[in-house]
């Protein structure tokens, strides 16, 4: 019998989150997918304030970095999912998965949350990516 752990990469960013919660910024499987964990605007421990469609770009960024750990990029990502804590937020939101995702068409889901870690945070996103040709 394998352990399946084994097979399983993990990618860890050193975000201070990481190591205090016990989680990896991402994880590769066996078959080809990569879940890369919540995101959001915090760069180097500090967050990067902005508008709600800054702090999207800004969290996608941090996503992105992450699948290029494992070679991987914009258009490997299958399935997004964006945190906001307004309704007010969907259209600036939305614009920056547009600009970001148009040409790739990821499946994706927008949900109104109450709030995250630090209440100046208003935008989280997750993503799923996909390596066609399995490691």
């Amino acid at each position: 019998m394998t352990d399946a752990s084994s097979a399983v990469r993990r990618i860890s960013t050193g975000a201070p989150w990481e190591e205090k919660f016990g989680y990896s910024r991402a994880v590769e499987l066996p078959g080809g997918l990569v879940l890369v964990a919540g995101c959001t605007s915090v760069v180097n421990g500090q967050i990067a304030a902005g508008s709600p469609y800054e702090q999207a770009i800004t969290s996608f960024d941090v996503a992105f970095a992450a699948l290029e750990q494992v070679g991987l990029g914009r258009g490997d990502v299958v399935r997004t999912r964006m945190y906001i804590t307004h309704a007010r937020d969907v259209d600036e939101v939305g614009r920056a998965h547009k600009e970001l995702f148009d040409a790739v068409r990821p499946v994706a889901t927008m949900l109104i949350v109450s709030g995250f870690v630090d209440p100046s945070l208003v935008v989280e996103v997750e993503v799923e990516a996909y390596r066609g040709g399995a490691k």
